[in-house]
């Protein structure tokens, strides 16, 4: 019986797997509408963003090392952003109250969304693997940031047509404002 269980488990986790892999967006797929909410505690929804294009950029948790600086490099090229017509959002299972913090401690000026549950990184085809905790001292209090899942930093570009144009598994953080930027405007060309 223990083997049996046993088998039946490695075969779920090796179908899983091998879904999770079959899902993964490739060059020249549509993404669907989809939606969460953001660090205000807002829906936000894919429909809103008017923009030419959308970057997607799935990080692994708000008030981290890398993760700061990604979100700092969008921060601080946002002006080049919106002069191509770009609008960008970060993803993490970050509960929403993380990322208010997050938001507010480094002056982030574009959206962050909770995807909790893993709803977006299924769409996009991001693993999601166990979420964490971490505690940072904001403003001389200790919070407790908690997060449902975490996901790999993964990137995307979708066209006006929300079309995937540029999809990157292995991002390097400080770098990858800057490289989107380069892609969309070689893009545009």
């Amino acid at each position: 019986m223990k083997n049996i269980i046993s088998t039946i488990a490695f075969l779920f986790i090796t179908i899983n797997l091998i879904s999770q892999e079959n899902n993964q967006m490739k060059l020249g797929d549509k993404i669907g509408e989809f939606s969460a909410l953001d660090d205000q505690g807002n829906v936000w929804k894919s429909t809103s963003a008017k923009s030419d294009f959308l970057v997607v950029y799935f990080y692994p948790a708000a008030m981290t090392g890398g993760c700061t600086k990604q979100a700092c490099a969008y921060r601080d090229d946002k002006a080049s952003f919106d002069e191509l017509g770009v609008t960008v959002i970060g993803i993490s299972g970050d509960e929403v109250k993380n990322l208010k913090y997050f938001k507010d401690s480094y002056q982030l000026n574009f959206p962050l969304l909770s995807d909790n549950e893993g709803t977006i990184s299924k769409i996009f085809g991001v693993p999601a693997n166990k979420g964490g905790e971490i505690t940072r001292e904001i403003d001389g209090e200790n919070f407790l940031l908690v997060r449902s899942i975490t996901t790999p930093r993964w990137t995307f570009i979708l066209n006006k047509e929300r079309k995937v144009i540029y999809k990157n598994a292995e991002v390097n953080a400080v770098e990858d404002s800057k490289n989107v930027k380069e892609i969309i405007k070689n893009y545009s060309k």
